[in-house]
This record gives structure tokens, C-alpha cells and sequence, in this order.
């Protein structure tokens, strides 16, 4: 097979499909490579759901996610001559920094192609873990279609990341450490982007504890997996906070595994992930990136499930902007009623501001910013607004704070902006 035959899509070759021995060998191959990630009981977050809930914390691993293991399984696997020539990818996640970081250490030299688009923290990270990175595109498609270029020109191995069995059974190490160390599950909710990390969990799972149920959880935005399995049309695409599944085409391999070893599929909405995201760094301390969420994203969509079982997921990865990270947890206090913006009209005179920040105060709430409207309004010439942004104990408590500006003859309103 030539180096473009390995980056262009095409049929499952179902004889390359991996089997669990495959994901037990890789486990003996990496181990002394890739740390085994803790496995923790969320209790917290089991009083919330109803769920026995369990966390892999694959989000501390060294690049901040699981793909490092796949990239790590395939580069061992390479022959010494194509250890020589060097291994490329295109990527703009985590696989890059995982193949980067791995390549470096084992001296192998590593070329990651990516979108032009691509943010520069990104860009300089993966830099920075050995790699040549070269921009190319607008996008993933034009970044893949480079680097399949490069391929055929080099003669360097592409490393796919998700549609290879080498990376699959790798991925496919998470499931064993997990039930090593937690013992019987009843089910894995698994996020599912191209479908590496579910068809290598899956494989293991399976073949370890037949009755184990896997759910694989898709953002709602990028349902690719279930159009694969059914033929749907299910529009595919959008701004999605998990990123790191936003993937528009299934792989050709994994979508075979899933076929056979994936018990249901849930989408999980852009709301959810966002509260999943906060409960996980609010109540369990943990930072995770929005496909990390994912698995909790599904519990807490859909809690009867899931209710009264004991529930491992996996927090996939941890590498999410910090403004971004610093948005979720903001819009998740006003959702909360911890964190609001009031509009309160009243007359133009000396003495109000004064006396709405009193109330205020008075029924426990802490102003935090004041805007004062005059001219920008279309109240009467006689009245203006103001807007208060006050940081409250919760939902109760807010409306504590409205009755008694509403009581000394405030109007007042939640503003939505």
C-alpha cells in the first residue's frame, strides 16, 4: 500500500479490524510508557444523578488527553526503516500533541499538518513536543489533504487518529485499566468523535465483561457516527464546545466495531455539555475540555438510564481555552441565579442609585457593576435605567432581592444580555 493509500478514505477492509487480544498486547506494549490514569468514585456527582458514578481521569495525562496511547502503540509498532523516515499527521487536538510527544521521545521525527486556523497555543504546544508543524488550509479537510500530499512525497508513515488498529487498540487500553481497577461496571458511556477511543474500549470491554453495556455518546452537532450505522441525513456541523468529537466523518474501520460492539448511541446537547463541564470543575474539582464532559452530559440528559447503576466514564481530555473555560463557568452562575444583571427603571433625581443599591445590600446581595442610562433609552425624558449586576446565593435568594425592590415600587427585570 502506498503512503496516499493510507490517508485517502475507502472501504472497511474488515480484516484489518482489530480484536481484543490486540487492545491486551498494546496494554503490555505501552504500559511502562503511559502512566495508568486514576480511577475515581464521583460522589458528588452520584448524589446528583442517582448513578454509582465512576471518572477515568485520562485529562492528566501528560498531553491532557487519551490519544496518546494510540499514537504510542502505533509508533512501537512501526519498523525500524519507518521508524527512519518519520511518521505525519493532520491534526489540530490532541492527537498531534500525543503523536508529538511520543515520536520526540523515541526519536522519530514527527510532521503535524494544520489548518491555518488553528490556534496559535495549539500550534506553539505541539512545537514545542518535538514536532515540524506546517500550515496549510482553511480546515481539517484542506490540513489532511496537505498532509496526504507530504505522504506520498516523504514516504513517512501516516499515523490516522482514529481509523488505524494500532491506534484502536490502543485506545482501547483505557477500558482495561478501568475495569482492573474499578471491577464490575454496568456500563461505559464513551464520547465518540471518529470512534478510535469507543471501538478500542468496546473491543475490550466486551471481551473482559460480556454483559457490560457501552453507550457511546455524540455531540448533538455531530451525529456522524449514527449517520454512518443508519444512512442518515442528519445535518452534521456547528460551533460545538466539544471539539475534540466534532468529527464530520466516521471512520471506515471503527464504524464496523461500533456496529457489532456499541450497544446505543446518545446525543447530547450544547446545554448539557456546558453543565456537565461546570458540575465536573465545580463539585469534583476537575478541569476537563468539552468532549470530556460528554459522558456526563449523557447521565444527566438522560438520568432514568442511568439511575441506580454503576457508571464509568471517561473525561477524555483536559485542554480547553481558558477564556472559554472562564465564559462556561460565568454563564453557568447566571443560569444558576448566582450571578444576574437587573434593569431597574426609575426617576432621574438625586439619591436613587444610593437607595437601589441599599435594598440591595440590605436583603444580602453584592453589587458587582452599575451601568447608569440616560440618554441611550426610551423610557420618559423624567426616567432612566440602570443596570446592576449582583452576585446572589442562588435562585431563592435572587428573588428575595426582586420582591423588595419590587416592594419600595421598583420595576425591575432579568436582563437576557
Amino acid at each position: 500500500m502506498s503512503p496516499l493509500d493510507q490517508t485517502t478514505p475507502r472501504p472497511a477492509d474488515l480484516s484489518a479490524l482489530p480484536a481484543a487480544d490486540a487492545v491486551i498486547a498494546a496494554a503490555a506494549r505501552i504500559g511502562s510508557q503511559v502512566p495508568c490514569s486514576p480511577l475515581i468514585q464521583a460522589e458528588k456527582l452520584g448524589a446528583i444523578t442517582g448513578a454509582d458514578i465512576w471518572l477515568k481521569l485520562e485529562n492528566l495525562q501528560y498531553t491532557g488527553a487519551f490519544k496518546e496511547r494510540g499514537a504510542l502503540n502505533r509508533l512501537l509498532l512501526l519498523s525500524q526503516s519507518a521508524r527512519d523516515v518519520g511518521v505525519i499527521a493532520a491534526s489540530a487536538g490532541n492527537h498531534a500533541q500525543g503523536l508529538a510527544y511520543h515520536a520526540s521521545r523515541l526519536g522519530v521525527s514527527a510532521t503535524i499538518v494544520m489548518p491555518t486556523t488553528t490556534p496559535e497555543v495549539k500550534v506553539r504546544q505541539t512545537r514545542a513536543l518535538g514536532a515540524e508543524v506546517v500550515l496549510a488550509g482553511d480546515d481539517y479537510d484542506d490540513a489532511y489533504a496537505e498532509a496526504a500530499r507530504r505522504c506520498a512525497a516523504s514516504g513517512r508513515t501516516f499515523v490516522h487518529p482514529f481509523d488505524d488498529p494500532d491506534v484502536i487498540a490502543g485506545q482501547g487500553t483505557v477500558a482495561l485499566e478501568m475495569l482492573d481497577q474499578g471491577g464490575h461496571f454496568d456500563v461505559l458511556a464513551v464520547p465518540i468523535g471518529g470512534g478510535g477511543l469507543i471501538s478500542g474500549m468496546a473491543l475490550a470491554a466486551k471481551a473482559k465483561q460480556p454483559g457490560i453495556e457501552i453507550i457511546g455518546v455524540q455531540a448533538a452537532l455531530f451525529p456522524s457516527m449514527l449517520n454512518a450505522l443508519d444512512d442518515g441525513d442528519r445535518p452534521v456541523g456547528g460551533s460545538s464546545l466539544a471539539e475534540g468529537i466534532a468529527v464530520k466523518v466516521a471512520g471506515q474501520l471503527t464504524r464496523e466495531i461500533v456496529r457489532t460492539h456499541v450497544d446505543d448511541i446518545i446525543t447530547v446537547d450544547e446545554r448539557s455539555l456546558e453543565r456537565a463541564l461546570s458540575l465536573l470543575m465545580n463539585e469534583q474539582k476537575l478541569l476537563v475540555e468539552g468532549a470530556g464532559a460528554a459522558g456526563l452530559a449523557a447521565v444527566l440528559s438522560h438520568p432514568d438510564r442511568f439511575k441506580g447503576r454503576k457508571v464509568g466514564l471517561v473525561l477524555c481530555g483536559g485542554n480547553i481555552d481558558q477564556r472559554l473555560l472562564s465564559m462556561i463557568l460565568m454563564r453557568d452562575l447566571a443560569r444558576s441565579g448566582r450571578l444576574a444583571r437587573l434593569r431597574v427603571m426609575l426617576l432621574d433625581k438625586p439619591g436613587q442609585l444610593v437607595r437601589v443599591a441599599t435594598i440591595i445590600a440590605d436583603t444580602g446581595g453584592n453589587v458587582i457593576d452599575v451601568g447608569h442610562h440616560r440618554v441611550y433609552s426610551d423610557l420618559p425624558a423624567k426616567m432612566t435605567c440602570m443596570d446592576v449586576t449582583i452576585d446572589t446565593e442562588g435562585e431563592a435568594h435572587l428573588k428575595r432581592i426582586l420582591s423588595n425592590l419590587e416592594s419600595e415600587g421598583y420595576e425591575v427585570e432579568i436582563a437576557a444580555y
